[in-house]
């Protein structure tokens, strides 16, 4: 195997001419001048000849290698950790409580059909941007990759609208508690359940990452349990364990005008409208990638993460669609009324209306009581994501200094106080007038969301071509998927599919007529994106990185050095017995 010196091939490739590279383009797609990972040898980035010279002494010098990084934020999340954030991080009230809204305008076979499109394209663009963050796991790594392989001003353009989205949606997860709540009782004042709710999130967030991550492994286990419940209650109940012993089965699929209704006076605005709902719900690469930059171990634990979220695109999301609409016809009464006068919390939720329907008791109250907790991990999730994402774009210039300020635990802590600040957003539903600008706001992130997406896919293409330029072995890099020999094209399918996701994001707004307000509604994030890319492209003169001229190689040192003293610190307290191998792999 080769190994290159990183320093020097920087170097090179800033002064080698355009010829240079015509002249040895031939030989340099044959051999690649740079082999990133050796996962065998465990020995990254180093020189060949300082392979064979490899002596005590230096294994001694390894002692003195910091586990986490000298400054900023720390690596400090252990592999259980990032396994029950790939799975469950990112699950909130959408799966379980606020997807009756697809199933009554869509109908279930429109709601299944839309969430197994949209599953199958997160699919695709998490494998994709997952090669490029398992190999440079950096802070906020899809920001700040953007400004590496595109343009500065792009990576300027990604951070914002990434932040403004997960800003915006920590008041909608802290409101979607207080709902949840009046599914019990409603004398009391919304200011009582919003503040103790803000005060946590700071607590746990304003300690080390580390007990932000173990707040997210109950958390998380927490939402695997209803999910799992929820699975079995509908499997259970469809072959007539319920109250009436009717083995109902899918009989809510038995019909077109069940399973494909229509909406808006079209089977077309019934399929959007369940769509719409699945690109809200389906989430994946951007909250798990937000914790790569303090991960530990990360060449090893994201990208196992990353290939875990198959089984939560296809166990959780689409089995969970085909669950309501097993459970649920589109048209019963009860979720009709629900939605139409806006009921508060679980009342909405096609499992809890099923489970009244058929006579079940106490149930729907311990269903309330999950969904609390996976609202309120969702809203811790984007509370952490709103200030890393912060701490990033002012370490890289594009926000006031201020933000990336960390204590000595590694907490950004000017960056919590400002998404905490967010979350003080949530406190306008205490007016009514004001309740319905703050919904309107929130809901502009399904916008934001399918923009990062495609962002994603621009860098990762300007990723790609880098490497090539370079002469890059890609297929020695961490995360090695289907998808890995298959690039570019994945990467095209995610960037043709994103775009056509926005092209028609609002297309209701034209339905039946013009209206500028549901235009705005969905379209205000892409016009932000533009303005802010276009605001710095002009202030700042930013130029379109050149593939021979991006850098590959920057931060890797530092992911060395941990992975050097991790392995050096861990294999003396390996435990190889079967207990030991058991907790290892649970616990640790």
């Amino acid at each position: 195997m080769k190994f290159f010196n990183r320093q020097q091939k920087k170097k090179n490739i800033v002064h080698k001419s355009q010829s240079d590279f015509d002249d040895n383009a031939q030989r340099d797609s044959q051999t690649p001048d740079f082999v990133p990972y050796d996962s065998d040898s465990k020995v990254i980035h180093k020189e060949k000849s300082s392979l064979n010279n490899l002596s005590s002494s230096s294994k001694s010098d390894e002692s003195t290698i910091t586990l986490v990084k000298s400054e900023g934020t720390q690596r400090l999340l252990k592999p259980r950790h990032i396994d029950l954030i790939a799975i469950g991080g990112s699950i909130g009230t959408g799966l379980f409580v606020t997807i009756g809204y697809g199933l009554m305008n869509g109908g279930c076979g429109n709601l299944l059909i839309a969430f197994f499109i949209q599953g199958l394209i997160i699919y695709v663009v998490t494998l994709t941007i997952g090669e490029l963050i398992c190999y440079l796991p950096v802070d906020s790594p899809f920001i700040t990759h953007a400004g590496r392989f595109v343009d500065p001003a792009f990576e300027f353009c990604c951070g914002m609208n990434f932040y403004i989205m997960i800003s915006l949606y920590i008041p909608f997860e802290i409101t979607s508690v207080n709902a949840m709540i009046h599914f019990w009782r409603t004398d009391y004042n919304a200011a009582e359940a919003f503040v103790p709710q803000i005060v946590i999130y700071l607590v746990l967030n304003i300690f080390a990452v580390k007990w932000y991550g173990e707040s997210e492994f109950f958390l998380s286990i927490g939402k695997l349990i209803l999910a799992v419940g929820l699975m079995f209650f509908t499997f259970i109940t469809m072959v007539g364990g319920n109250p009436q012993h009717w083995a109902f089965g899918f009989h809510n699929f038995k019909g077109v005008e069940n399973a494909f209704p229509q909406y808006l006076g079209s089977g077309a605005s019934a399929f959007w409208a369940a769509y719409m709902k699945a690109v809200f719900t389906e989430v994946a690469p951007e909250y798990l990638g937000m914790v790569a930059g303090e991960a530990a171990d990360p060449r090893k634990t994201m990208p196992r993460a990353f290939k875990t979220i198959i089984y939560r695109l296809a166990f959780f999301y689409i089995l969970g669609a085909l669950s309501v609409g097993i459970l649920l016809k589109h048209n019963d009464p009860t979720l009709v009324k629900a939605v139409t006068e806006g009921a508060a919390g679980a009342n909405v939720s096609p499992y809890v209306i099923a489970m009244r329907n058929m006579g079940i008791t106490v149930l729907p109250d311990i269903v309330n009581v999950l969904c609390i907790t996976a609202s309120f991990s969702a809203g811790n999730s984007y509370i952490y994501c709103s200030s890393r994402s912060l701490y990033a774009l002012s370490k890289r210039g594009f926000a006031p200094k201020c933000f990336s300020i960390c204590l000595k635990n590694g907490v950004p802590i000017y960056g919590i106080a400002l998404a905490v600040g967010w979350s003080c957003l949530s406190l306008l539903q205490l007016g009514d007038a004001a309740s319905v600008a703050l919904d309107w706001m929130i809901n502009l992130c399904t916008g934001g969301q399918i923009l990062n997406y495609f962002f994603m896919m621009i860098t990762y293409l300007g990723f790609y071509r880098a490497c090539k330029s370079q002469n890059v072995d890609r297929f020695t890099m961490p995360l090695q998927a289907w998808t890995t020999k298959l690039q570019p094209y994945p990467a095209i399918f995610g960037l043709l599919t994103t775009w056509l996701i926005i092209m028609f994001l609002g297309c209701q707004a034209f339905i039946p007529t013009f209206d500028i307000n549901s235009f705005l509604y969905y379209y205000l994030m892409f016009f932000i994106a533009v303005g802010t890319f276009l605001f710095w492209k002009i202030t700042f003169r930013t130029k379109f990185i050149k593939p021979e001229e991006a850098d590959l190689f920057s931060g890797l040192a530092e992911i060395d050095e941990h992975e050097a003293e991790f392995y050096a610190t861990h294999e003396e307290k390996v435990d190889n017995s079967f207990k030991g191998k058991v907790i290892r792999h649970l616990w640790w």
